[in-house]
């Protein structure tokens, strides 16, 4: 420790940790000072949240010392870390999806009467920091209603509310639109000028520039360097995390030349699962060799759209079809549709399954994958194999269970099982959420390549960069409705930007 130790709010110093034969963190150390905004970079496997899950106690450093307001802290559990003021916002949340907002909020605090829960004290300071932060969040409405924004919320309320002083946010704004964002963004500054520190965890480098005050860069579970946010620049930054420059380019058009309706969506409404209207009479026509880049602020019937293109919500008017055929309930048929959903965990993939299994979700019933009601493993293994091979995805084994994998390799499990068959159309929602740059690249390559050789792309994302980069053209949502489709290569962002809050219904080709 420096000279410094009472101005350091944390300090990890050789920090190593192992699983198995990998190697997640090497002789890491990071210093967090009080009252400061540390951004953590990283590609995706890179060992950042394994740093965290140590730091947070969900895993114990193989060797190492952790120390907390200049005392050496031995972190053997989450409580042990709230305890110590230590709190984290996982990428994927850690809610009761059927408590209500407040039972959450008080799960596993101690009663101030035990047996019974003072849930009106609790209201009370909820409410308070709600006022504080500008949050409106009803206590009583159960969880699974909330928007993924307000989950969002909820996680971090959920710690203020337990008094933590450092605050470890791993890719907070991966589910937030742009206006939540700038309010994150205020409420954390109002967290450290209240004495709280914040390790800011993100793969958007415009963002981690504007809040933080330095930035670590790790790679291959190593430090490559901590450098003061004004000093540096995106590109430097994007360097350092993947060794390489990366350069995001506006994409050619496609070479495909045979045009033909291969989606369309005619009348269609729907509603959302709080049964209120999600779509309104909604016309979409994609072609083949196209890509539909779906804009708008998150919440706006995107989802929505779609799950009812892929057969997982229910109509409650109009008809979609897919070469002449009307899609009614899930797809079976991995020649027709490619789903890549907008939260892999919990649609995309099932987490205690090994990779291998992942990939044969969508054919395990059929030949030759099965026979007789018989899984055939060798047939298995040579399939998994390929597709590990081909889409790259970095897995010691092809029997390593998937929620062992980085978010990136996971997604990259998703990409491969629904685009293996070279479906007719790919629906992509949020496909690079929460992916680093080289992940994003390779997401973005694979749908261009989908293009490329005549499918039919929806491609839903809040990021309207990539949306204005992979797209041939762009419809924009708000409230169930398309405002209007615009050409990509001429579209303007400003007239986007009304088009998303319902300003203006301009801009059809």
């Amino acid at each position: 420790m420096d000279n410094g130790v009472n101005k350091v709010a944390l300090y990890m110093e050789g920090i190593t940790k192992r699983f198995g034969q990998v190697l997640a963190n090497n002789n890491i150390t990071l210093e967090l000072k009080k009252g400061e905004i540390h951004g953590l970079l990283g590609e995706n496997g890179a060992g950042k949240t394994t740093l965290m899950n140590i730091l947070y106690g969900l895993h114990q450093a193989d060797e190492g010392n952790i120390f907390v307001n200049g005392e050496k802290c031995e972190i053997t559990s989450p409580r042990i870390a709230l305890k110590l003021g230590i709190g984290m916002v996982h990428q994927h949340f850690m809610l009761i999806d059927n408590l209500t907002v407040i039972e959450n909020i008080i799960l596993g605090l101690p009663s101030t009467h035990p047996p019974m829960l003072d849930v009106r004290e609790a209201i009370s300071h909820f409410k308070s920091l709600t006022d504080e932060f500008q949050i409106c969040l009803d206590p009583f409405l159960p969880v699974w209603q909330l928007s993924v924004g307000d989950k969002q919320w909820l996680e971090i309320l959920k710690l203020l509310f337990r008094n933590v002083n450092i605050l470890i946010l791993d890719e907070p704004t991966a589910v937030l639109t742009p206006s939540e964002v700038k309010q994150l963004f205020q409420n954390i500054r109002v967290i450290v000028k209240k004495g709280g520190s914040v390790i800011f965890i993100s793969h958007k480098l415009d963002e981690v520039l504007d809040i933080t005050e330095r930035i670590t860069v790790l790679r291959d579970g190593q430090v490559v360097g901590t450098v003061s946010t004004s000093n540096t620049t995106a590109s430097n930054l994007a360097e350092m995390m993947v060794g390489r420059p990366i350069v995001m380019k506006r994409k050619k058009r496609p070479t495909y030349k045979e045009k033909r309706e291969v989606l369309v969506v005619k009348d269609l409404c729907c509603n959302n699962d709080r049964g209120l209207p999600a779509l309104v009479n909604v016309d979409l026509i994609v072609h083949s060799g196209e890509i539909i880049g779906v804009a708008g602020v998150d919440g706006n019937g995107q989802k929505e759209l779609a799950e009812c293109i892929a057969g997982l919500r229910k109509l409650t008017k109009g008809l979609i079809k897919i070469n002449g055929m009307i899609v009614e309930r899930v797809i079976k048929d991995q020649l027709l549709l490619g789903y890549i959903p907008d939260d892999r965990n919990t649609v995309g993939l099932v987490e205690n399954f090994s990779v291998a299994e992942n990939l044969v979700l969508k054919s395990f019933d059929s030949p030759p994958i099965s026979k007789f009601g018989i899984l055939q493993w060798a047939i298995i293994y040579e399939k998994s194999n390929s597709l590990i091979e081909d889409f790259d995805i970095k897995t010691s084994s092809p029997m390593t269970p998937v929620r062992q994998l980085s978010g990136g390799n996971q997604q990259k499990v998703v990409v491969a099982r629904e685009l293996s068959g070279k479906p007719a159309v790919v629906v992509a929602s949020q496909p690079t959420r929460g992916l680093d740059l080289g992940a994003v690249e390779v997401v973005h390559d694979i749908l261009l390549e989908e293009r490329n050789r005549g499918a039919a792309v929806v491609f839903i994302s809040t990021e309207l960069e990539e949306i204005m980069t992979l797209s041939d053209y762009i419809i924009v949502m708000y409230k169930g409705r398309i405002m209007g489709m615009l050409e990509a290569e001429t579209a303007d962002v400003t007239l986007i930007g009304e088009l998303m809050l319902g300003h203006n219904k301009r801009g059809d080709v």
